[in-house]
């Protein structure tokens, strides 16, 4: 229970909050702020700090925008972790909320709650440069980082090493710290993954330049601080690690994960497995070929050169078996239409994850040879490590660090192989652990297949997320403005493994006046989606009409081909006015999009499902949202498609216990672009006329906000009422958002 003093203390926070920012309290606000603290109030710890109760304490509130969440759960989490001597570690699903959370919420509330704590964002090592491998690159002694495709790091060109020596000097002088994100131009991925490295490939603290180390300093600042920002997969990179190697460990952690809707798909992605076939054979004899030079750099360590004496044999008997099976696979896939490759690469998923036998063979036969590969790398890093720490090994320190890089890279790769041929090697599936498992097949612009990627990942993230989070944490707040799928956390807690018996579940009631401030539209003579060529041939015919004049309009689209489709036949005036999701950076186009309205001009976006969330058009920017489609998840998403199987084989409606669900979610996030303020005001129109036709339909559209609706205009009616309701009411009073 929530103790008088701690309660004291959160109700003095946020009146000090509210009285410096001279601001009202908001109900919504008000309702999550309590709701956090009762159920993380109630937290006992027995005498060594441990969560004393077996049951975990999981706070999960929906809030919608404007609610002003991010102060809520501050205010609310901050004092009781305080008192329990615990970290707080705040989690984001993108980029954007994360920075926006350490560079002005924070401050912000640490400023008016005059709260006393220290704060820092984290960041994963692939952020960081690694001062070690810069060194090397300038010195023109790059250390072999035995790419897993052969196309993963090309050669090193003028321009790339202009930008290195541009780093160092930055670097050396202070006025860059060695973070990815605070350098001032775009890098491409390859220019910057030969600056960076992995827990693997990272000598850590015996490297030689590890007081220079940007990955070590900020490492060492977040053990000084009370609250981490963090990501997710920040957050589940550390955890399947065990917990605690980057982060706080989960033990002596409160987290809050916000934009929580995102975490158990984030936790799928970070527990699934795959192997390139031909990248891994490549790697082989890539490997294969450095032997000899090993074996004459480490003559003189006697230990380390037996090592490496059977290494060559063991990679080319590896590399040869993979070869032998290629076929196989090749076989599997031979019916595949390889013409999709201009929208995704095409893939061949096995049904109930159940792979053929000849597959599974393939497995059975490498696998021994891989895990002998795996030792013999582990205990070459380990000898590696003991010279490193030695310091008077009889071989020059930076080579034994470089090796020490590689092997820790060969460790990592083959450990992620293991995972997928473990997976592979049994074609059956055990009961309660449904798997999804699939061939993606890479084809290049000829159309000549480049690689097989294998693949397996579980379709539930809900065991998962269970064992190495829930149980363990101290404590956890999930929120985000679209938790409810249909009104009701079922979905929610079916993915992520929560449940009514270990959290806590609240909505909190957002301050828009949605019914005055905007309206959602089904025109009458809109087409039933699943007409694919009459519904794309009505959006053609009638797109340019909706758009708003002199305004913004936000266009999301379900299918890439649609919307590439509908550009293409659209007149040369409409396409003028159109920045289409690909054309530039997701960053860029934003910005040329308001910039664009800001002079007066029509602008409209055509997005997918990116744009569906996390993006703030706010006022102008956005007076329209047009919803091409019901956003159901494409049919052929192995992962998707694997639990719906599994659904439907445990007696299950899959498209109402999931497809349904997750439109719901998505249909809401959609929504969400157009009132980002209380002032605003727009049109929602939905060109999918299966939302008033069909049963499941109608549910989706009582799960939308309570906006006004128009369920039976003719769409050449439209343009008035978009002139109507984009039209700024200026008797709207507005209240600055918390």
């Amino acid at each position: 229970m929530l103790s008088e003093q701690l309660k004291q203390d959160i109700q003095h926070a946020y009146r000090t909050f509210l009285g410096s920012r001279k601001l009202a309290p908001r109900v919504g606000q008000r309702l999550m702020l309590a709701e956090i603290a009762r159920t993380l109030g109630a937290i006992t710890l027995d005498a060594n700090g441990v969560r004393s109760h077996s049951k975990p304490y999981i706070s999960v509130v929906e809030a919608g925008t404007g609610t002003g969440k991010t102060v809520a759960y501050l205010l609310a989490v901050l004092p009781i972790a305080m008192q329990l001597k615990k970290k707080v570690v705040l989690s984001t699903g993108t980029v954007a909320l994360q920075e926006q959370i350490i560079h002005k919420d924070l401050p912000d509330v640490v400023k008016h709650a005059e709260l006393a704590i220290r704060y820092q964002l984290a960041k994963g090592r692939g952020r960081y440069l690694c001062v070690s491998k810069l060194d090397a690159i300038l010195n023109e002694d790059e250390a072999e980082t035995l790419p897993l495709y052969e196309d993963e790091l090309s050669d090193i060109t003028e321009a790339d090493r202009q930008i290195y020596n541009e780093m160092m000097d930055a670097f050396f002088d202070e006025s860059w710290i060695g973070d990815r994100d605070s350098w001032e131009h775009e890098l491409a991925p390859s220019t910057w993954q030969r600056v960076t490295t992995d827990h693997r490939q990272c000598t850590g603290r015996k490297c030689s330049f590890v007081k220079q180390c940007p990955f070590f300093k900020a490492r060492d600042e977040i053990e000084e601080v009370d609250l981490v920002v963090a990501n997710h997969d920040l957050v589940l990179a550390d955890l399947s690690l065990g917990g605690g190697a980057i982060l706080p460990a989960p033990e002596e952690s409160i987290y809050i994960f916000d934009e929580g809707h995102h975490l158990a798909d984030k936790a799928l992605n970070h527990f699934s497995a795959n192997m390139r076939y031909k990248g891994m054979s490549r790697w082989l004899g890539q490997t294969e070929a450095q032997t000899p030079e090993w074996l004459d750099q480490f003559e003189d360590a006697l230990t380390l050169h037996e090592l490496l004496k059977p290494l060559g044999d063991e990679l080319k008997a590896a590399r040869v078996l993979l070869e032998e099976h290629l076929p196989t696979v090749q076989a599997i896939c031979a019916e595949v239409d390889t013409q999709q490759a201009k929208f995704q690469a095409p893939r061949h998923r096995f049904t109930h994850g159940v792979i053929p036998p000849a597959l599974e063979r393939v497995a059975v036969s490498v696998k021994p040879l891989i895990v002998k590969l795996l030792a013999r790398f582990e205990k070459v890093h380990d000898e590696l490590e003991d010279l490193v720490e030695s310091g008077n090994a009889p071989v020059e320190q930076t080579l034994l660090e470089k090796m020490l890089s590689v092997s820790g890279a060969a460790v990592s790769r083959l450990e992620g192989v293991i995972s997928l041929l473990v997976s592979y090697a049994e074609s059956s599936i055990k009961e309660g652990k449904p798997m999804a498992r699939w061939i993606t097949i890479y084809v290049d612009d000829l159309g000549i297949v480049r690689d097989y990627q294998l693949v397996a990942s579980p379709v539930l993230a809900a065991n998962t997320l269970d064992n190495a989070l829930w149980s363990r944490a101290c404590g956890a707040v999930v929120t985000s403005a679209t938790l409810t799928a249909l009104n009701s956390f079922d979905y929610f807690q079916y993915h992520t493994g929560t449940s009514s018996d270990n959290a806590s579940y609240q909505i909190v009631p957002s301050p828009f006046d949605y019914e005055h401030a905007a309206i959602v539209v089904v025109p009458k003579d809109a087409v039933q989606a699943n007409q694919a060529d009459l519904h794309t041939q009505f959006l053609i015919d009638n797109l340019q009409q909706l758009f708003v004049k002199q305004k913004g309009t936000l266009c999301l689209f379900s299918s890439k081909r649609q919307m590439l489709e509908v550009f293409e036949a659209l007149s040369d005036d409409a396409q003028a006015c159109i920045w289409m999701q690909g054309d530039l950076s997701k960053q860029r186009l934003i910005e040329q999009h308001k910039t664009r309205v800001d002079s007066g001009q029509t602008s409209v976006i055509f997005g997918l499902a990116s744009f569906a969330e996390g993006v703030d058009l706010p006022s102008d920017y956005c007076c329209h949202v047009i919803i091409a489609k019901l956003p159901f998840t494409v049919p052929d998403d192995p992962v998707k498609a694997g639990l719906a199987e599994h659904i439907k084989a445990g007696g299950g409606n899959d498209f109402m216990q999931l497809a349904v669900p997750e439109a719901a979610i998505k249909l809401v996030q959609a929504a969400g672009r157009l009132l980002r303020h209380e002032k605003d005001r727009g049109v929602i129109t939905i060109l999918d006329r299966r939302i008033v036709t069909k049963a499941y339909g109608k549910s989706l559209l009582k799960s939308l906000p309570p906006f006004s609706q128009d369920l039976a205009i003719s769409v050449h009616d439209m343009p008035d009422l978009l002139e109507a309701w984009t039209a700024k009411d200026e008797s709207t009073k507005s209240t600055e958002p918390v």
